[in-house]
């Protein structure tokens, strides 16, 4: 006895739809033989164009590839535009502008809030959602937003409960002499020379001149 998958059934379903389809259609224009033939003829048309463009293996083959490309697309955009915010670059900071004072490796203190950390990366001017940048600059501070912006890892032994941070360059001063502690050091450096942290090669290409 032949094995009865769904791909059977749906066809078996479409196909015993057709019988009442034609009647309706049949009756709707009142037609004689002719015409009545004329509608089963175009019925088994649709049907052999629908089976073949929704039901065989064929076309169900390319609707997933092209559902996976669409999915690696995506993708490949939210990375980008994820990357494109909080100094997470994917392209080389090359050359390097003259408006940033600190670099990639240096340890540093935020001004106000005391904490310390190393710089894992800078953008010219501050790039975040626009939702963001609005409840962290009110009015008054709209101008840090055209100030150099750091992404930091915050040191753990602070204990103040983030673990990175994008602050305006206005907000932070360097310090030597002071190790930082946090669990994703390793992935940005490789050492601590006692004034700044080494960059690992991958950093390094995305800013040579740090």
């Amino acid at each position: 006895m032949p094995t009865i998958n769904a791909i059977m059934i749906i066809q078996l379903c479409v196909l015993v739809a057709a019988f009442p389809a034609q009647y309706l259609l049949s009756q709707w224009y009142r037609a004689d033989s002719t015409q009545s033939l004329q509608v089963t003829e175009r019925l088994i048309d649709y049907w052999n164009n629908f089976r073949w463009s929704y039901l065989g293996q064929n076309a169900w083959t390319t609707y997933l590839k092209h559902q996976i490309e669409k999915m690696r697309n995506w993708y490949n955009e939210g990375e980008e535009y994820i990357h494109a915010y909080f100094a997470e670059p994917t392209q080389i900071r090359s050359p390097r502008p003259e408006s940033i004072q600190f670099k990639v490796g240096m340890v540093i203190m935020h001004k106000q809030l005391g904490f310390s950390g190393v710089i894992i990366g800078w953008d010219v001017e501050a790039r975040a959602p626009e939702e963001w940048l609005k409840q962290k600059y009110p009015p008054e501070k709209q101008y840090l937003r055209k100030s150099p912006h750091y992404r930091i890892l915050v040191n753990k032994s602070n204990r103040i409960g983030i673990s990175t941070a994008y602050v305006p360059e206005e907000n932070l001063k360097v310090i030597t002499g002071y190790e930082v502690f946090h669990p994703d050091l390793k992935a940005y450096f490789s050492k601590y020379d006692g004034t700044k942290y080494i960059m690992q090669p991958w950093l390094k290409q995305i800013y040579p001149h740090d």
